[in-house]
């Protein structure tokens, strides 16, 4: 007789539910960030700020779009709405990138621990 196996994982559904958490996390905190900054402004929640755009902005340095992002920000033909808007996508995508990376890589070692125990 054969051993069986676990029904498989719906992993998608699993790293889909987990990226769009802390998606909703990451921006809700981003907002509230904001918020404060502009009632309440600080140095502490400057820093924050700036903590929070590190993310995106190296992500757009990487694939090169940071620099077009800067000049058209300081020769005013990107609001800052639309700069918070290209930051808030980039950090969702990357969160989400990040989640099928991590989701493959544990279905792949899952899979293989599977493989080898129904082996012995």
């Amino acid at each position: 007789m054969q051993p069986q196996t676990p029904p498989p994982l719906p992993l998608m559904r699993i790293m889909g539910g987990n990226a769009f958490l802390l998606s909703v996390l990451y921006l809700v905190v981003g907002i509230g960030v904001e918020g404060a900054r502009r009632v309440w402004p600080s140095i502490l929640l400057q820093r924050l700020s700036l903590s929070l755009d590190s993310l995106p902005a190296r992500a757009l340095e990487l694939v090169g779009l940071m620099q077009p992002l800067r000049d058209a920000y300081f020769a005013g033909r990107l609001s800052e709405s639309v700069l918070r808007l290209v930051f808030g996508v980039t950090t969702i995508a990357i969160i989400f990138l990040l989640a099928v990376v991590v989701g493959v890589l544990m279905g792949s070692l899952r899979s293989f621990v599977l493989r080898r125990a129904s082996r012995r």
